[in-house]
């Protein structure tokens, strides 16, 4: 029997789900539980799918190590040590738990997840499942609902989590994206094309104690009909790959299309001043800027913002997903030849590289300010800080302020240094001036960015307190500057320090 045709938990009995939630909360089956129990190495090990160090970790016959040996490492356990942990007639009744070989076996993956403000959460997936993702399981089994991978845990820490009416989560998975919507949002959809994944939502929905939410299946918007929301989120099935192969990460569409027409489709379905926040892959085509062809894709009516994390060229992609998929591991002549449909799919369409990133819209609120929509196309390879949710809020928040204020406003306007932005002085030991000044951030999208010294005196006495015109007027004073010709030269990179977070506007 394939994994993805085994008899899933009954996702009816909530009974059973609060019982078997209660059961593993009781003895500390949580993340840092199993950090406590596993240590730092084992529980590391866990997350990249290698088993032998918790099950080193986990000899004894506590109930804890029993927990771990049934759920997470998939280890038939005597029907005595279970019984003695949890209801196993309740959960054998309800599919959670099966007969096997004289004892007892889950019938899917159980994995403890710690949420944003300490909750404990619970993720089920398929069996040999839970780490989703390139280099994840190397399954070649259609239909398989993946756990939380890299991926899934970007995703969840880029969106926005102000309260909101409603949330879709579209290509749900195992269900942890509506899982963490259900923090703040009053009603959730999730939707998915696989049957199984709306199925195991709804059971990791139950474990983790959330609200219950609407399950459609289909692609893409379909399901949803007409219906808008205030929130969207998608990890798609984003791999650019010749044919529809695993659909858990395969679009089935050509090229990244995808992927376009999911961002393009979202426009329509987002209410004003509605986010929706996209993990993606994109060619780069000869003769076209990548850039552009991002650009392209934003609907009209939304503000965007788009990061590319990380580029690859067709051959190293075509070889990160071969081995996602195990086909390394087949005959080799199975493996040249898939291996040559990528590269003839990629040359067909003229890709040399592919880009992986993040892309957030804004529905274009009533408020904004402005005709034109604001879109930021960038690369960014470097270390962030997560969560980035209010990151992501702000950088949208200051493309309003500054769209809707000219060069005199902005002189007008008062503005304070963000938190944790420090100055570095560049230059030859012993010199008398460096050679420039650099303002760094340490939180947020870590950003580095040099400056004039007139920049750097600007932003040091930023505290909210004095308009830019006069501490400009104050700097002229002390450089010896027209203090016009430095009101005319300066709001350009004031306008810069504010657009990538260095200053806040002052009460904004």
């Amino acid at each position: 029997m394939s994994i993805a045709s085994a008899p899933l938990p009954s996702s009816d009995r909530l009974d059973v789900a609060a019982q078997l939630r209660e059961a593993l909360l009781a003895v500390d089956f949580t993340a840092d539980g199993l950090l406590e129990l596993l240590g730092a190495p084992a529980y590391a090990a866990l997350a990249r799918s290698e088993t032998v160090p918790a099950l080193r970790a986990t000899r004894g016959d506590g109930a804890l190590e029993t927990l771990v040996r049934l759920f997470l490492l998939q280890r038939t356990v005597p029907h005595a040590r279970v019984a003695a942990v949890l209801p196993v007639d309740a959960l054998l009744e309800s599919g959670w738990l099966a007969e096997a070989d004289g004892g007892l076996a889950a019938t899917v993956d159980v994995r403890p997840y710690g949420g944003p403000d300490g909750e404990d959460w619970f993720i089920v997936s398929d069996l040999g499942c839970a780490v989703g993702g390139a280099g994840g399981i190397g399954s070649h089994d259609e239909g398989v609902v993946l756990g939380v991978g890299g991926a899934s845990t970007t995703l969840a820490g880029l969106t926005v989590r102000t309260p909101v009416e409603s949330a879709l989560d579209l290509g749900t998975g195992s269900g942890i994206q509506a899982l963490h919507a259900a923090q703040h949002a009053t009603r959730v959809t999730a939707t998915d094309l696989n049957p199984r994944a709306l199925h195991i939502t709804r059971l990791t929905l139950a474990l983790s104690g959330a609200p219950v939410a609407t399950v459609l299946e289909g692609s893409l918007f379909e399901p949803v009909g007409e219906e808008t929301y205030d929130l969207i989120v998608s990890n798609p099935p984003f791999v650019i790959s010749p044919g529809a192969r695993l659909t858990y990460r395969d679009g089935g569409m050509s090229g990244d299309d995808l992927c376009r027409s999911l961002v393009q489709q979202a426009g329509e379905r987002l209410n004003e001043g509605g986010y929706a926040h996209f993990l993606a892959n994109w060619q780069h085509v000869d003769g076209e800027e990548w850039t552009e062809r991002l650009r392209s894709w934003v609907p009209r009516g939304c503000d965007a913002w788009i990061v590319q994390r990380e580029v690859q060229d067709i051959t190293q992609y075509a070889e990160l997903w071969l081995r996602d998929a195990g086909d390394h591991r087949t005959d080799p002549e199975e493996y040249a030849a898939r291996y040559d449909a990528w590269l003839d799919e990629f040359d067909a369409r003229k890709t040399r590289a592919v880009g992986f990133g993040w892309i957030t819209l804004r529905k274009t609120g009533a408020g904004s300010g402005a005709a034109e929509p604001s879109v930021t196309v960038e690369e960014w390879p470097h270390p962030v800080e997560q969560s980035l949710g209010e990151t992501v809020r702000a950088h949208f928040a200051r493309q309003d302020f500054l769209r809707a204020h000219d060069d005199a406003a902005l002189l007008a306007g008062h503005f304070k240094l963000a938190d944790e932005v420090v100055q570095e002085q560049v230059g030859l030991p012993g010199a008398e001036d460096p050679e420039h000044v650099v303002l760094r951030q340490h939180r947020g999208m870590r950003r580095a960015t040099k400056v004039d010294t007139v920049g750097a005196g600007f932003a040091g006495v930023c505290d909210g307190s004095l308009s830019a015109g006069r501490i400009l007027d104050a700097i002229a004073q002390l450089v010896g500057e027209d203090p016009v010709l430095l009101r005319d030269r300066t709001p350009a990179q004031i306008r810069l320090l504010v657009e990538q977070g260095f200053l806040e506007p002052a009460g904004v």
